[in-house]
């Protein structure tokens, strides 16, 4: 465990783990080191690769977390592919997965990156998201309330209604509002990609690196149409569908083909 120094001088913890060949796993809304999926991926991974996790700004234990500035984010990754080594593996995860696409195609030393189901509507088979959603949860956030910025995010990814009023009397409930001041940073990095329109043919252009693009066989229609226009338009864009698997990173199913792609 450490931490180093973004460009702007937040710091950022991360751990590593494992030896080979360097590997950065990114996680999405919500999530960190000691919170979702991406400690059991570096558990799964360790064998194969140098697996650096860490706490995307605002979570954990990194410094800062509501500049709402995308560019910062990448600069929080490119610090730790540094750290790494200089030049590594991508890997991410919902929103961690649009980061990473972003941050290849600002010029972070990706040698490949890998996405599971960054969460985009870019089509008809989902309602566009609200475009006063980012002003409320933005709000929520500045008035010290951010446990309804998470339940505005919540409604909006499709838990029902009393499920969302429910929540806050779960264990978890704690530990996801302990984050939800970082919610207006992940709006940010996917706001563009929420309005039922595909972005302009180059806009990856710049991640020009060999790039694997997973969808989950059992996830809702528009996410896997968003992967498929995701793998296409990145320039070495490749699409794989997992059977039976939803938004849910499960390791022990995709930690096997991760493994398959970046020892290619």
């Amino acid at each position: 465990m450490g931490t180093v120094l973004s460009k702007d001088g937040t710091e950022i913890a991360y751990s590593r783990t494992g030896s080979g060949p360097a590997l950065v796993v990114v996680d999405g809304a919500m999530c960190h080191r000691g919170f979702g999926p991406s400690a059991g991926i570096a558990k799964a991974l360790a064998g194969h690769f140098t697996v650096h996790t860490y706490d995307r700004r605002g979570r954990g234990g990194s410094g800062g977390g509501t500049e709402r500035d995308v560019q910062k984010e990448v600069d929080d990754l490119a610090a730790v592919v540094e750290e790494a080594g200089g030049s590594a593996h991508l890997f991410g995860m919902s929103s961690g997965g649009t980061l990473v696409v972003e941050a290849a195609h600002r010029g972070v030393a990706a040698r490949r990156i890998a996405v599971y189901e960054s969460p985009m509507t870019l089509d008809g088979t989902r309602a566009p998201m609200d475009p006063d959603l980012p002003a409320r949860v933005d709000r929520a956030v500045a008035e010290g309330r951010p446990g309804d910025a998470v339940k505005l995010f919540l409604r909006y990814v499709g838990m029902p209604g009393p499920m969302v009023a429910l929540f806050p009397l779960l264990p978890a409930w704690r530990k996801i509002k302990a984050v939800g001041h970082t919610l207006p940073n992940d709006f940010a990095i996917v706001g563009e990609f929420q309005h039922g329109v595909p972005p302009a043919a180059d806009r990856w252009k710049g991640a020009d690196v060999p790039a694997l693009v997973i969808a989950g066989g059992k996830s809702p229609e528009h996410l896997r149409n968003a992967q498929r226009h995701l793998a296409e338009a990145l320039p070495q864009g490749e699409l794989t569908v997992l059977p039976g698997q939803t938004h849910m990173v499960k390791a022990a199913v995709t930690a096997p083909v991760l493994v398959d792609f970046f020892t290619r």
